[in-house]
């Protein structure tokens, strides 16, 4: 029975793990993953019962000097998210460094005065020495409560996280029901899907310049659910590329994409998408909150 509540946000640079530390949190995949910069853009709520509590996470954009208002965008759901939660998760990389967004985000840490604690990912891919370096070079800079290693693509460290975690729950009702792992809607995950294979497929700038609005969502009597999805770029030159010789690319993204909507949904799908261009909406205030990056 559930007794307690947490709320943890996951703050850390591009690319450092945090989505991947959120599926492998709750044990499925509500999250995508890519190793490209920028692949978070929202904030991302999961939720993980474990014994008398519930852990409500918050996955964050990962921290990088905005250049457009979608930036803008998201420095601000960090910023935000930073705030009035019951501990905030600084997530780094075994490398002995302090980089410039680790210390904002450190700033922004002590400036809300949240109780912090500091998981060093990737702990498979370097020896002990080396990580021991990185430990004391952390703690010089802050006083986290508590320092972590794991790895969160094996696995490793979860179980002594949420031991550290739970530290910070608060007395109170379950917030969310038992069958619930997140509170994003179907259709915002699908869009998600469909942007990981972009991102996935395609190179360079392309993926940035790229979002996803699904069009029609709808299930028949047999189950079998239907997506239309758009892919909106900023370039029609970009917009040959996602298409592809003969649509070969815009078919390859939406097989890999149905095969994770199938799984998902946990039923058959059919999947078709179409490509526009829309030019700069990553400056507009009037798409970024029809693409569903709005604060409010």
């Amino acid at each position: 029975m559930i007794k307690k509540n947490a709320m943890i946000t996951i703050s850390g640079r591009p690319n450092v793990g945090k989505s991947t530390l959120l599926n492998a949190l709750v044990g499925e995949k509500i999250a995508i993953v890519t190793n490209k910069p920028q692949t978070t853009r929202n904030r991302i709520l999961a939720v993980l019962n474990e014994d008398e509590t519930q852990f409500i996470f918050i996955d964050t954009p990962g921290y990088h000097a905005p250049r457009t208002r979608l930036g803008d965008y998201m420095v601000k759901v960090i910023r935000e998210s930073v705030a009035d939660v019951d501990a905030v998760i600084l997530m780094v990389e075994p490398i002995p460094n302090i980089g410039a967004q680790e210390s904002r985000l450190i700033e922004w840490i002590q400036a809300n005065e949240v109780p912090s604690v500091l998981v060093i990912n990737k702990i498979d891919t370097v020896k002990k020495e080396d990580l021991l370096a990185v430990i004391a070079l952390y703690q010089e800079a802050y006083k986290f409560d508590a320092i972590v290693p794991l790895s969160a693509k094996k696995g490793e460290g979860l179980a002594e996280l949420t031991k550290v975690l739970d530290q910070y729950a608060q007395d109170g009702p379950q917030l969310f029901p038992d069958d619930m792992i997140t509170d994003q809607p179907e259709r915002q995950i699908i869009a998600e899907i469909i942007r990981e294979k972009l991102l996935l497929c395609m190179q360079k700038e392309i993926p940035h310049g790229t979002a996803v609005e699904i069009t029609k969502f709808s299930e028949r009597e047999n189950g079998i659910i239907d997506v239309e999805a758009t892919i909106y770029t900023e370039k029609a030159s970009h917009k040959g590329m996602i298409i592809g010789k003969q649509g070969q690319m815009l078919r390859q993204i939406g097989e890999m994409a149905r095969i994770d909507i199938e799984r998902f949904m946990g039923t058959k799908v059919y999947l078709e998408t179409w490509v526009k261009v829309k030019e700069r909406w990553r400056d507009s205030a009037f798409l970024l909150r029809n693409f569903g990056y709005t604060n409010e």
